[in-house]
Order: structure tokens, then C-alpha cells, then sequence
């Protein structure tokens, strides 16, 4: 898993009441698209599937039900730019 943040994603995160533990699902399980030179990773269908299985059930899935709405950006050098909850939906090209 990727643990590094910067200054920006650890105040976003604070701020936008974001636990830590959500990035390793995130990373592990969650979908990509690259955009505005960066990656985002979030979860989609597939991914709540991935998540499900590495969770182990669906009880496990609710436990986080709260956070599946989250969104992470990467920079090129695997850090976490920023994170935020969707708002809206992700544009895929």
C-alpha cells in the first residue's frame, strides 16, 4: 500500500472527516482513470465487488458503506495528492 501523503491530502482529509484506514481499500481495490495528468482512484461497481471479496462479505462492505463515496487523486510518484468525497459522477475518457 501506498501511505505516502502530502501536506494537502492529510489537511483534506482532516477536514473533509476522511478516515486514513479507507486509503488502503481504496488502493488495493478501487478503480483508476487517468485525468489532468494525475490518477484517480475511486469506487465503482467492479470495485465494490473487489472490495467485498477482500473485506470478506457483505456485513464488512456496510461497515464502510459511509466511505465508498471517497475519491483519491496520484500523483505520477504514488502519492496521495488529495482526497475528497464525489460529489458527482467521474468522467471516464
Amino acid at each position: 500500500m501506498r501511505t505516502d501523503l502530502t501536506r494537502h491530502a492529510r489537511t483534506r482529509m482532516q477536514k473533509r472527516s476522511i478516515p486514513p484506514f479507507v486509503l488502503d481499500p481504496l488502493d488495493r481495490c478501487g478503480s483508476s482513470v487517468r485525468c489532468g495528468g494525475a490518477e484517480s482512484l475511486f469506487f465503482d461497481k467492479a470495485a465494490r465487488r473487489r472490495l467485498q471479496d477482500y473485506l470478506g462479505g457483505r456485513r464488512a462492505l456496510r461497515a464502510v458503506d459511509a466511505w465508498l463515496g471517497v475519491y483519491a487523486v496520484l500523483a505520477d510518484d504514488g502519492r496521495f495528492v488529495t482526497v475528497a468525497h464525489r460529489q458527482r459522477r467521474l468522467k471516464r475518457p
